[in-house]
């Protein structure tokens, strides 16, 4: 059980139920701010949170066997050991436990979007989308042409970790699309592109060996760490505007406390000379991501 426990990256799963958590924070705000009546649903949080893990579970287990098949897991990799590199779990068993998951997630997300919706056109839309997540979990690095090997893989995780988590967990919540929702899902789609940024800044000697051409392979180094540097900052900023705009009081500034660890983060990435050193800072920016979203939550649950 142990092996499975390591394969599904249980520390993973902060980052992948943040943009859940801000999603429904911003519904429950807007419950309070008497924009509607009864935005915040305790049922959509629940499934909500129960498919992120899921759709975050099967991702890791695709990346540990894909990365095996394409031959970037080695011994020059940097990081804990994955599972089928191994030899403690077989592909065939990752195979099976891919298929039961998958299943598991898209079961999930259909409670999710029934109980939101119930049965409408926008529970077909959403249904779709959450097929497109299933396939983006498991195509990042599994089977042929895996787009995290053409460079692609931060542009999904912003889309799916910042604008379709928080906007579409908003929406689940409440029926309805509110234009300023967008700026913490650009914030926290930002910060979770920035977890990955950190991961491939690591990886990126044995990436460009091994045929892996993230986004830091392509641009190098210098100007990865200027990419990263652009990520924290956008993040913050984008954080800070929406909580001017909505002006609802001291309580909603409470995200500022992890502001200094987000800085220091970001010089540190920025003044790591060797790649390897940076594995530290992929927790680090993980976990702080996770408690922004708290303290961002917490903020507009306290509103008065």
């Amino acid at each position: 059980m142990k092996h499975w426990l390591h394969a599904f990256r249980l520390r993973t799963l902060p980052l992948a139920v943040s943009s859940v958590i801000v999603g429904s924070a911003l519904a429950y705000f807007a419950d309070g701010a008497c924009m509607s009546t009864n935005c915040f649903k305790g049922s959509v949080l629940v499934l909500a949170l129960l498919t992120a893990v899921l759709l975050q579970v099967l991702s890791n287990l695709a990346n540990d066997l894909g990365d095996h098949q394409h031959g970037t897991d080695n011994n020059a990799r940097v990081g804990p050991q994955r599972a089928v590199q191994s030899g403690a779990i077989t592909p065939a068993q990752m195979e099976r436990a891919m298929l039961i998951c998958g299943a598991l997630a898209f079961l999930s997300g259909c409670a999710l979007i029934t109980v939101a919706l119930g049965f409408t056109v926008r529970t077909l839309f959403f249904l779709l989308l959450g097929i497109a997540a299933i396939a983006a979990a498991v195509k990042y690095t599994f089977g042929r042409n895996p787009y995290g090997y053409a460079g692609l893989g931060d542009i999904s995780v912003f889309l799916f970790f910042g604008i379709v988590g928080v906007c579409g967990t908003f929406y689940l919540h409440t029926g309805m699309f509110v234009p300023h929702v967008l700026v913490p899902a650009v914030a926290f789609g930002l910060l979770s592109t920035g977890v990955l940024h950190v991961n491939n800044m690591r990886d990126i000697h044995n990436d460009a060996a091994s045929g892996k051409r993230t986004l830091v392979v392509r641009l190098g180094l210098a100007k990865a760490r200027v990419l990263h540097g652009v990520l924290i900052l956008g993040a913050i900023v984008s954080l800070v505007a929406f909580t001017a705009h909505i002006d609802a009081g001291p309580t909603t500034w409470l995200f500022l406390l992890a502001v200094p660890v987000l800085l220091v983060h970001g010089w540190k990435v920025w003044s790591t000379g060797e790649p390897r050193d940076l594995d530290p800072q992929l927790k680090v920016l993980a976990l702080t991501t996770f408690l922004t979203a708290l303290l961002f939550a917490l903020g507009l649950i306290l509103v008065p």
